[in-house]
């Protein structure tokens, strides 16, 4: 019995493989070779998981990559990380803007603004995710994920219009949870809403928000994009998970969890495949369009624009932010 258990461990091993192979075959990848010849980015969240594949992938693509993290230090360690490394001598560019301070991200824009005319892609990827159980809000009193996920991208594109015009391109990350979520345009800061999942709504408010963008600057020929980079691996979930979390995700994990490199295809492949240049207002996963189950209604990405625009305007007019 012992000498022939590895006759069938062996064989269930390679098969197992093989289904992952399988699986990854179907994720996409983005295949062009597109350089950027020293084109702006913005990443929000560059220092970790899809920030830090998608800064490096641009940055080898020789663009100008302004690293937008949480803190100065942490886009400064990835601007050297990166560095070492990519052989092209990456021009890279560390911010500090913190999405859960209408402060910080003013702040940031203007520095921006003050360093460069144009910008040629933003690409809004950073979030957070709370356990549920945990009540969690920005500085300037918003649900924290509706605040940083939906509300912090939100006011940040507001605040770099200007620097986007015909070519430019935006990118909101958001996630195929979004079919799970729901928005509640009477009370979309509700810390109440624990019979929902505030992760999901917020990704749905991403899309929305993609939706309405497209609509807005249609005129100005700016391309906007939102994705699902899958279920990846990241610190997204770190607030919920345990050592023993690990053991019960495992087999999940291995059939259906993508690495970050494998994340980031979509968001890289919405930045700069040429094909979508006729293209604005959609959706992808796997680097195609993404045949969503939601539906998704014209009149309630514009009401949820403008709700967003004056839950921001009552929050300035509580601050000393200058508008």
């Amino acid at each position: 019995m012992g000498y022939s258990l590895p006759y069938y461990i062996v064989p269930s091993i390679i098969l197992l493989i093989l289904i992952r192979k399988y699986r990854e075959s179907k994720w996409g990848k983005c295949r062009n070779q597109v350089l950027l010849n020293k084109k702006v980015a913005i990443i929000t969240g560059a220092n970790s998981g899809l920030g830090f594949e998608v800064t490096k992938e641009l940055a080898s693509r020789d663009a100008e990559v302004i690293l937008a993290c949480r803190t100065f230090e942490k886009a400064e360690l990835t601007c050297i990380h990166i560095s070492e490394l990519l052989d092209n001598s990456p021009k890279l560019v560390p911010m500090e803007l913190d999405l859960a301070s209408l402060k910080s991200i003013k702040h940031f824009a203007d520095e921006v603004k003050r360093k460069y005319n144009k910008i040629h892609l933003l690409i809004n990827n950073a979030g957070v995710s709370y356990p549920r159980k945990m009540t969690a809000q920005t500085s300037d009193g918003f649900e924290i994920h509706m605040g940083v996920n939906h509300l912090g991208h939100f006011y940040l594109t507001q605040q770099l219009l200007d620097l986007l015009s015909e070519s430019s391109r935006v990118v909101v990350v958001a996630s195929s949870l979004h079919e799970r979520g729901e928005i509640n345009l009477s009370d979309l800061n509700s810390f109440a809403a624990k019979k929902t999942n505030l992760y999901a709504n917020s990704k749905l408010a991403n899309i929305y928000f993609a939706q309405e963008l497209a609509r807005r600057t249609k005129k100005e020929k700016i391309k906007v994009y939102a994705c699902c980079p899958g279920w990846v691996y990241t610190g997204l979930f770190r607030h919920y998970m345990r050592w023993f979390h690990f053991i019960i995700v495992a087999p999940l994990a291995f059939f259906f969890m993508r690495s970050p490199k494998q994340g980031a295809q979509t968001i890289i492949y919405c930045a700069t495949e040429p094909s979508l240049e006729n293209e604005t207002g959609l959706l992808y996963k796997d680097c195609r369009y993404y045949n969503r189950r939601t539906i998704f209604f014209d009149n309630i990405a514009k009401q949820l624009w403008e709700v967003s625009d004056k839950m921001i305007e009552d929050a300035l007019k509580k601050s000393d932010v200058q508008v």
